[in-house]
């Protein structure tokens, strides 16, 4: 099916998809109660969860050998660059002693102990520059083939479900996500599971290598680390608030930008623009304000840390020099276990910090794969059967049989619906605005299930249709057609990438559109901005139309086509219609006079249901809704 995707017009449109219904409100507001994605940013989700590590899983496997190479070199590259400090404290011991000996044997081992151990360090650092570019060219062909694998699957699964998911759904929680989420994901199943692992696996190095030179001095300066911990656990429940309030208020700022620059001509015609200022400026300081609190709870992290590393390395130092007072100690043994312990006590430090610093981040990767399997998770509504017909051809026949419908439980939109169309009939839907026109139109290609009735197409059971077969015989056709960005041609054989040059250009001169195309500098291969913004509304309209053409289709939907072009536009389509419409079983929505007299029958809706059915003059001389509709609406607009 060649569909056209736009909006309901004026007041013949049908109003009764859910988000009319029930309305949005302004985008504040929605953040205010959900945040900028809809996600409850009260909650950020588990550090750690099982279920979301599993489903992960499969898109690490296709580089389970990258990413075993990665932890090694990370590995390697932790031990290499924990390595020099107990390097060092050897070197000064040995070094210092051969010295203090002061033989020539003695100062023949220093020379010599002086060129190894260096030649060590360099080596190591030689070492660690290999196993870091290793980490980072693996992590980073791991991460964007993650990225590119979950963004495919996003868009695969999101263009087959059905149109009730995005009733749901706001655009701009499903942009993020495909974009946030998925880069908050990508980062997570490279650097940031890497860097913790890191992080841990530095700490037990240094424990190892502090242990190895001096077991007591090791667990003394260690004494500190559970007042840390508790530190940054109790830090952690006040920064995860400030951070939370930090991505509100920055979303509210986003939102209420995204609003006046989407509403900008009627904030300028209704001269806002002072009132809009003031209320910016409360919400941009509001997010100032956040911010502000946020950076002086994590400006608070760095003192502590060094504080504590102060005091343990002070009362390291002490212990040293009190046990090389003591005689426990020799001068150079003093010497190299204090440089060896002041530099790993710095060091120690860093790797604690990390983590506790990454505890809000892990939170948030996670909460950004559940949002993404949530999305994953969820199942087109509208599915084959497993004994779906496939139909090669259609007729165009279509029936609806006592149908029931509502797009909300307990709202019906349509109730005992019966109408019987014969092929190649062309059927004028009208009403008022929820009066359920769109409705009928939607039901025609499946994108809703009936709750109750039949609709039949041939005489099939429309639900036992397998649905590509059938909306490949269909065009719709809407008030505002998405073009999408690309050549001309590109558009109009957009349903059917199987049409030649010349069914483009046959297809465009049948609806009228050639010539405006012809015109142009670049003729079919002009290139449309988004949505088709460089061509007016009317040219829009005329490629939709040759863009449904050109599809060939046996059931022919125009919701409200002719709403939004001119006079002089309106008449190359009416002429063009002729051409659509002929042979062609047609359902038409429109509010100009002389596109529903053409029809065969017009069916006035109220309600979700047929009050009145019959041609323009016989519903004229009924004198009923219709002929009332027709006298307030169509007679002053025609």
């Amino acid at each position: 099916m060649a569909y056209w995707a736009g909006g309901g017009a004026g007041g013949w449109s049908q109003g009764n998809s859910p988000n009319q219904r029930r309305g949005r409100g302004s985008q504040v507001d929605m953040i205010n109660r959900r945040g900028i994605d809809g996600w409850d940013y009260d909650e950020l989700g588990k550090v750690y969860d099982l279920g979301l590590i599993k489903r992960l899983i499969p898109f690490i496997t296709p580089h389970k050998w990258r990413a075993l190479g990665a932890i090694i070199a990370m590995i390697i590259f932790s031990a290499a660059s924990y390595a020099p400090p107990f390097i060092m404290a050897l070197a000064v011991e040995r070094i210092g002693g051969a010295i203090i000996e002061g033989t020539p044997e003695s100062l023949d081992r220093a020379v010599a102990d002086t060129r190894f151990f260096g030649i060590l360090v360099v080596a190591l650092a030689v070492v660690m520059f290999f196993a870091a570019m290793a980490q980072r060219l693996l992590t980073g062909y791991i991460g964007h083939h993650m990225l590119r694998d979950l963004r495919s699957d996003m868009f695969a699964h999101l263009n087959k479900l059905s149109l009730s998911f995005y009733d749901r759904e706001e655009v701009g929680r499903l942009m993020s996500r495909v974009t946030s989420d998925v880069v908050t994901l990508q980062e997570l199943m490279t650097s940031g599971f890497l860097n913790v692992l890191a992080d841990i696996i530095g700490l037990m190095i240094i424990v190892v290598l502090v242990a190895a030179l001096d077991p007591v001095l090791a667990a003394l300066a260690l004494s500190v680390v559970p007042v840390l911990l508790f530190f940054m656990i109790f830090w952690q429940k006040f920064a995860a608030r400030a951070f939370i309030r930090v991505r509100q208020a920055i979303a509210i700022v986003n939102a209420n930008i995204n609003e006046n620059v989407s509403g900008v001509r009627v904030v300028q015609a209704m001269v806002r623009e002072p009132k809009n200022f003031n209320d910016f400026e409360k919400l941009n300081n509001q997010n100032k304000e956040m911010n502000l609190k946020a950076a002086e709870l994590q400006a608070s992290v760095m003192p502590v840390v060094e504080i504590l590393s102060a005091t343990a390395t002070c009362f390291i130092l002490f212990v040293i020099g009190y046990r090389a007072f003591d005689g426990a100690l020799s001068a150079p043994e003093a010497a190299g276990l204090a440089l060896g312990f002041t530099l790993y006590i710095q060091r120690f430090f860093n790797p604690v910090r990390d983590i506790v610093l990454q505890y809000t981040m892990l939170q948030r990767a996670m909460a950004g794969a559940h949002r993404i399997f949530e999305v994953l998770d969820t199942e087109p509504e509208i599915i084959d059967p497993p004994n779906a017909v496939a139909l090669s051809d259609i007729e165009g026949r279509v029936d609806f049989c006592d149908v029931n419908f509502s797009y909300i439980k307990g709202i019906p939109v349509l109730e005992k619906f019966d109408l019987h169309v014969s092929a190649g009939e062309t059927i004028a839907l009208v009403g008022h605005t929820g009066a359920g026109k769109t409705s009928v139109t939607a039901l025609v290609n499946r994108s809703y299930d009936i709750q109750e009735g039949e609709i039949l197409i041939d005489g099939h059971d429309l639900r036992s249709i397998q649905r590509a077969s059938l909306t490949s015989r269909m065009s719709v056709v809407l008030q505002e057609p998405y073009l999408f960005s690309g050549s001309i041609r590109d558009n109009i054989r957009y349903g059917r990438l199987d049409a030649t040059d010349e069914d483009v250009e046959i297809a465009a001169k049948a609806v009228g559109a050639d010539d405006f195309i012809s015109q142009l500098p670049s003729g079919y291969e002009t290139l449309l901005h988004e949505r088709g913004r460089n061509v007016s509304v009317g040219q829009r309209q005329l490629i939709a139309f040759a863009r449904a053409l050109v599809a060939d289709p046996r059931i022919l939907i125009l919701d409200e086509a002719t709403a939004n072009v001119d006079t002089q536009t309106e008449k190359i389509i009416q002429r063009a219609l002729e051409t659509m419409l002929q042979g062609r079983t047609s359902f038409v929505i429109a509010h100009r006079l002389s596109t529903i007299r053409n029809a065969d029958r017009i069916v006035m809706m109220q309600s979700g249901k047929i009050v009145e059915i019959g041609d323009h003059d016989a519903l004229m001389q009924h004198d009923g809704a219709y002929a009332d509709l027709y006298r307030m609406t169509f007679a002053n607009a025609n």
